[in-house]
């Protein structure tokens, strides 16, 4: 299967776009819960159909596993589903990335969007999980 990143660029860029926005107006350093707070009312006013602590569980062997993970929001668009991971920390570490990648590969939902709200300048990570390849693909 091939993917077009352009598609997929032009998926997450409203989705980026609110999160900017939300670092914009509440600023570094603040508690993770403000800023997903903050971005739920960002998405909502922008009209971004989004489902906010979003709980998916995964199979073992064929049997559904008691226990659900949980992304801070799916964002339901047109052509495919996103996930977005917010984090309030010095810096995005592989701890942060490998929650996001891992939450993607378990709930089948291939775009993921890892946003780090606590340093002065945000950081922004978006992600394609190719099943067949089994790889991640930053773009």
């Amino acid at each position: 299967m091939s993917i077009d990143l352009n598609t997929l660029k032009q998926a997450v860029y409203p989705i980026v776009g609110a999160c900017h926005e939300v670092h914009k107006h509440l600023g570094a350093f603040l508690n993770e819960y403000m800023y997903q707070d903050a971005l739920a009312i960002e998405l909502s006013c922008r009209n971004i159909p989004y489902e906010k602590e979003f709980a998916f569980s995964a199979d073992y062997k064929g049997q559904r596993i008691e226990h659900q993970h949980k992304a801070d929001f799916c964002v339901h668009g047109a052509d495919t589903d996103i996930l977005i991971e917010c984090k309030a920390a010095d810096k995005l570490i592989d701890t942060h990335r490998q929650q996001l990648w891992n939450y993607m590969r378990l709930s089948g939902i291939h775009v993921g969007v890892l946003y780090n709200f606590a340093p002065m300048y945000a950081q922004c990570e978006k992600y394609y999980y190719d099943p067949v390849t089994v790889r991640m693909i930053a773009f």
